[in-house]
């Protein structure tokens, strides 16, 4: 396996499933302390959800306050 140009490498399909590499997945590099290193899924990214729910924040276009919002869904009137 090489490192292209860019810096990149393939992970092969096989391991990217064992261990849930998703597109997306935030990655880093760990230090083994004995001069390798080792790739971990990152502590600190979000879930899915997480960032969908942030790309979305502040994006409500509408006159209707967020307690009028509610109400509409939960069928009251």
């Amino acid at each position: 396996m090489k490192i292209t140009t860019k810096g990149q490498v393939t992970i092969p399909q096989d391991v990217r499933a064992e261990f849930g590499l998703l597109p997306n997945t935030e990655v880093e590099f760990v230090r083994d302390g004995r001069g390798g290193v080792r790739l971990q899924k990152s502590p600190k990214a979000g879930t899915r959800g997480a960032a969908l729910v942030a790309a979305l924040r502040g994006k409500w276009r509408s006159k209707l306050k967020s307690d009028e919002v509610m109400r509409l869904t939960r069928g009251e009137s």
